[in-house]
């Protein structure tokens, strides 16, 4: 008997560890709402203060507006198309009709870290820092010397002195140069095949001369610009970052948890849904669908929530417009979170019976 007692105060023990290790497992593992209170502000116990948003029409916070700051402003007013000026590297190819013999260097005239090219009759012959027709006429005025109708055709047959440089998400990511046809934004990305899948070209980095340009093309749209009046200069770079870095994040009863990019167009909480295949139908609760949305600029987290229960909401969530960094989560019904609790209660029975056949 004595044995029996210590059996079954053992089997007891257990009992009570695997049942208190279970559920605290289950209970933590799993997110859930929690008590929120069904309007305004509470300080969590981590500290970080929290104002509960019940989702209406009144409430509906308002679409962000296009973000262009002065920089940028200034950026595209000193952007300027401008005639191509001859650099250092450039090759030249240069003709002189009547006088082939001047003009048979069929191998181009490079122009050497000085600026200069090395010319017949002439010598050496200042061009980087001159237009084309403005070299011509330099070079035109010195054959005079020794040529009666000097007339010089000159092209640029390889530009090499002008570069800029794009990395990132794009499809074809290098160096390349400048010609003489203006290079703006746009025709920057599509050098290098534009953008991946995984790009973002609403999260475009241009970097000039120290300092760095936070671009998004549709931004620039939405305020009456574009990126074709933002034009390469020799020494920039060019970063498109992921789309990673502007995305929302999705939590709980979904169909599928992976997070959705916001694209040009923007993203509402309807899309995000969709795109999430739904509202697991077996586990989640229509009435607790929340937004968390964070801005370290101010003291307090927003928490929306909607009550998607009821169709009318569907139009909410069709206005709600997602931002960078939202995370979206979908609480699991009392049921749903009940039977979890014995999921992993339940093995932990046949534990119990071994002990108790000893």
């Amino acid at each position: 008997m004595h044995q029996s007692s210590k059996l079954l105060g053992a089997t007891g023990l257990l009992l009570i560890g695997l049942l208190s290790g279970c559920a605290s497992t289950t209970i933590n593992s799993g997110l859930q709402s929690g008590d929120l209170p069904p309007v305004g502000s509470f300080t969590a116990a981590n500290g970080i203060q929290f104002n509960v948003v019940p989702l209406s029409l009144a409430t509906l916070p308002p679409a962000q507006p296009p973000q262009v700051n002065n920089d940028i402003y200034q950026l595209i007013q000193n952007s300027t198309k401008s005639q191509y000026r001859i650099s250092d590297g450039d090759v030249l190819a240069i003709q002189v009709a009547g006088y082939e013999d001047v003009s048979k260097n069929t191998a181009g005239h490079p122009v050497d870290q000085q600026g200069y090219i090395q010319f017949p009759l002439i010598g050496r012959i200042q061009a980087a820092g001159l237009t084309v027709p403005e070299f011509t006429q330099k070079l035109q005025s010195q054959l005079r010397r020794y040529l009666k109708f000097p007339d010089p055709q000159v092209n640029i047959v390889e530009y090499r002195g002008n570069r800029f440089f794009i990395d990132g998400q794009v499809n074809k990511p290098g160096e390349y140069p400048i010609a003489d046809v203006p290079v703006s934004l746009y025709s920057a990305l599509s050098l290098a095949g534009g953008a991946t899948t995984l790009g973002d070209s609403n999260s475009v980095v241009l970097n000039r001369n120290g300092r760095s340009y936070n671009l998004s093309l549709q931004d620039l749209r939405e305020v009456g610009a574009s990126g074709n009046q933002i034009y390469i200069q020799d020494g920039d770079s060019i970063h498109v970052n992921s789309q990673s870095r502007n995305q929302v994040y999705v939590l709980g009863e979904l169909g599928e948890i992976e997070p959705v990019p916001i694209l040009e167009q923007g993203l509402t909480l309807a899309q995000v849904l969709g795109q999430s295949e739904g509202l697991n139908s077996f586990t989640a609760d229509a009435a607790k669908i929340y937004v968390v949305r964070d801005n370290v600029d101010y003291q307090r987290t927003n928490i929306y929530y909607v009550d998607m229960q009821h169709i009318t909401n569907f139009a909410l969530a069709n206005r709600f417009q997602m931002q960078p960094n939202d995370i979206l989560y979908v609480d699991p019904t009392g049921l749903t979170r009940w039977n979890r609790v014995l999921s992993a209660i339940l093995p932990s029975t046949s534990a119990v019976r071994t002990l108790s056949d000893l």
